[in-house]
């Protein structure tokens, strides 16, 4: 009988022990990603939203979740770096300092996507009516560039130097020290302003992939299957559930539906998927919300979701 017992212990406590999130776990290397930020452009709670998903915020049953950021943090060289500019970016840059690392730079360089608001606006932070500090890293590919250079108010921050444009190219690697790299890429994505990129971040080690927004998998020349396989982790475009979400002609938003990746890696093994992290959530998406029962059988599959505060070594 003690035998049996000892037994279900044992089971019990290795359950648990693989229960544990990202979150949980201690960050051993000296190089790592923090997730800052996990949904859409327009946040969550999303302006005028009168709907059950953000009255569930308004009546305390769920949290504030901030726009989609990557925090890059190396302990080692005392440097941390932020991939795009939010609305939120203000808090984040505090939740680096706070939680990660704070010396006299409050961040080591931005690495911007695309041209849509919650992907740059926060830059507006660094200005003379916030921040005003002098020469801050903004790495851009061109389109990107010359965006914020011909348009105001963001063309004040280049002529007051407060920030200082970093020239990108695609597939073209940025060794930003003696541990890490990386490399943009370009994604199909409406980009009425600006391309769009994703990333891949690099360490000696371990590597990432970041793609917050893509249309279909089908237009993108590569299979995201192959370039999950060739990572650690795979922060992927995961705004909408499916096609029932939203009363609206999905062709003017075409992101690629959290059932139609889960459909594209169905036959791969756990493992695979397992290195699927979804993120960018819109406020609709039911599965921005931890208890939803939709959700708990993704995870169920091996898919993972971001959330906030959550940290992967590289």
């Amino acid at each position: 009988m003690k035998k049996i017992v000892l037994f279900f212990v044992i089971v019990i406590l290795i359950s648990c022990q693989n229960s544990k999130s990202n979150s949980t776990i201690p960050i051993k290397s000296k190089q790592y990603l923090t997730v800052l930020g996990i949904t859409q452009d327009g946040g969550y709670p999303h302006i005028g939203c009168q709907k059950e998903c953000c009255a569930n915020f308004y009546n305390g049953k769920n949290s504030k979740k901030s726009v989609v950021s990557l925090g890059l943090v190396d302990l080692e060289n005392q440097q941390k770096w932020l991939f795009d500019a939010t609305p939120d970016m203000h808090t984040q840059l505090a939740a680096l300092e706070q939680h990660h690392l704070k010396n006299e730079k409050i961040i080591d360089g931005v690495f911007l996507t695309h041209a849509h608001i919650g992907h740059y606006s926060g830059l507006m932070y660094f200005g003379r009516e916030a921040l005003g500090k002098k020469n801050i890293k903004i790495y851009a590919m061109p389109k990107m560039k010359s965006f914020i250079t011909n348009n105001g108010p963001w063309s004040q921050l280049v002529s007051l130097q407060n920030i200082s444009l970093q020239n990108l190219q695609h597939d073209s690697t940025i060794v930003v020290n003696n541990k890490l790299k990386i490399t943009p890429f370009i994604v199909p994505h409406r980009d009425e302003f600006s391309e769009t990129v994703g990333y891949k971040i690099e360490s000696r080690k371990k590597s990432a992939l970041f793609i917050p927004d893509i249309d279909k998998w089908s237009r993108w020349k590569q299979s995201i299957i192959a370039e999950v396989k060739k990572v650690d982790y795979a922060f992927v475009d995961a705004t909408f559930l499916n096609q029932k979400e939203v009363k609206r002609a999905m062709t003017e938003v075409p992101h690629p539906f959290i059932e139609e990746t889960m459909e594209l890696f169905k036959k791969e093994s756990f493992a695979t998927k397992n290195k699927v992290i979804f993120i960018h959530f819109n406020h609709t998406n039911p599965t921005l919300q931890k208890e939803n029962k939709e959700r708990k059988k993704i995870e169920k599959l091996g898919f993972q979701f971001a959330t906030e505060g959550s940290n992967y070594e590289l």
